[in-house]
């Protein structure tokens, strides 16, 4: 394979670096703007190539020493190399590129990205694999001492079957090294399998770490095979009897079990000493989060960035509002405080119920919650019926919105659309689609997830008079 020389210009979507040739661009990954590099070719088309890092020759003055013994081979933060102010300048920019290069619309002002109030240790939510197939790194390849058939981390970029075997994450909690060691070493000693994500063979599963924002609640979630061997009814016997006296902060312990050839890390619960839950406050709302539910991962950015949502939304008393794909409500009830009505709409049936939940339990009246799938014709039925809204807040999946509810959305004609997005892609797409009645009026990206080259997005759209 060839290799040359580049010089780093700038980053892409998803994080890949760019390099100009002669007229070609180049991908290369792990690069960082003026950085000069020696890259191999794998990939060599007409138009572009791809190529990979063998040599750092001058490094840029941006780049910066990464925290993490995996940064490099662990696929979750590709910009821990990266300055964080320029993390947010770049974010910023992804979203300007997204509207003109993909939406091709105009659009008002962009704000600065907002940064997160830490960049490390702030997910409440950490999920980890078992794997008995362990990704092997280039030094671990002769090393003939490491382990093959045993690994508790993430799973290797790109692939649902290799594991790899994790120490240390400087986003998670930090008493994740300490659990992760502990039960690595028991299932080490007392010999459990590990699940093989394409044999469906294997005992250990999933290892879910959950925290609430303060660090006073603390929850682990064990999900297993049903067992078969005396291993397997040993090691569970271990984690009933000892594993809270290890870690006393333990709030929450769960053992749970599933037979599902999916790989999606939810069970059935067998046992559990402590709550089955964790509570979260926004805005002085409580939020039940159970250990398999959806909740955003950054605790210490949720609050700055529901005020932003609120606050791009300037709801007004008399409003009547919808918030589609709305979850377990973490937008609805702190906008309740701020409208007449609102209604929540989102496709998990286990959401809404949390959703309902956390509405009862907080005494909040004005907030009205249905399970529909906002991508069915069945709930555009349901959308005609009710009282057309003031404000509608749109918080979608990465894959967007589908088109048949922009459409409805057209028709309706609101006076105002909050668009909250993890994918500026997608949402200058279908803002292009509105963009039929309304004008993107202000955008305000959020760092959620520091490290990485993912940015939230929040679009104010206005019906066009």
């Amino acid at each position: 394979m060839p290799e040359m020389e580049l010089q780093i210009e700038s980053i892409g979507f998803e994080g890949v670096s760019i390099a100009r040739y002669d007229g070609k661009v180049h991908f290369i990954e792990g690069g960082i703007p003026g950085d000069k590099v020696r890259v191999r070719i794998h990939k060599n088309k007409s138009s572009y190539a791809e190529g990979k890092i063998i040599e750092l020759i001058n490094p840029s003055d941006r780049r910066v020493s990464p925290k993490c013994l995996h940064f490099g081979t662990c696929g979750g933060c590709k910009w821990q190399h990266l300055n964080y102010d320029d993390q947010l300048m770049w974010k910023r920019n992804h979203v300007i590129d997204s509207f003109e290069r993909l939406g091709k619309i105009p659009y008002g002002n962009v704000m600065e990205t907002m940064p997160s109030p830490k960049t490390f240790n702030y997910r409440n939510k950490m999920e980890f694999s078992f794997g008995a197939s362990r990704w092997l790194t280039t030094n671990e390849m002769d090393d003939e001492t490491v382990v093959r058939d045993f690994a508790l981390g993430l799973h290797a970029p790109g692939r649902f079957d290799k594991v790899l075997d994790i120490e240390e994450c400087h986003l998670a909690d930090d008493r994740t090294s300490s659990v992760l060691k502990t039960i690595r070493n028991k299932a080490m000693e007392l010999g459990v399998t590990a699940h093989h994500a394409r044999h469906h063979t294997g005992f250990l599963r999933n290892l879910i770490i959950r925290t609430a924002q303060n660090g006073s609640e603390f929850m682990i979630a064990l999900i297993t095979s049903s067992p078969k061997e005396e291993s397997d009814n040993a090691f569970i016997q271990w984690f009933k009897d000892e594993f809270k006296s290890i870690f006393p902060s333990l709030t929450s312990l769960l053992w749970a079990v599933t037979d599902s050839l999916s790989g999606v890390a939810v069970g059935e619960i067998r046992w559990y000493t402590g709550n089955t839950f964790i509570t979260e406050f926004i805005k002085d709302i409580a939020f039940r989060i159970s250990p398999f539910s959806f909740f955003q991962t950054n605790g210490v950015q949720l609050e700055p960035f529901i005020d932003a949502i609120v606050k791009t939304a300037s709801l007004q008393s008399e409003d009547i509002v919808w918030d589609c794909y709305c979850g377990a409500g973490s937008i609805t009830l702190p906008a309740s405080k701020h409208c007449k009505k609102i209604i929540g709409f989102e496709l998990s049936e286990s959401s809404i119920k949390d959703a309902e939940l956390n509405k009862t339990q907080n005494g909040i009246t004005n907030a009205q919650f249905f399970h529909e799938d906002l991508h069915k014709q069945k709930a555009i039925e349901k959308l005609s019926s009710l009282e057309k809204p003031d404000v509608v807040i749109l918080d979608p999946p990465r894959a967007g919105i589908h088109e048949m509810l922009l459409r409805h959305l057209l028709q309706l004609e609101v006076p105002k659309i909050v668009y909250v997005s993890c994918n500026p892609a997608t949402q200058a797409r279908d803002c292009a689609i509105l963009f039929e009645k309304y004008d993107v009026q202000t955008l305000q990206p959020v760092d959620m997830f520091p490290h990485t080259y993912h940015v939230e997005n929040i679009a104010l759209l206005t019906l066009r008079k």
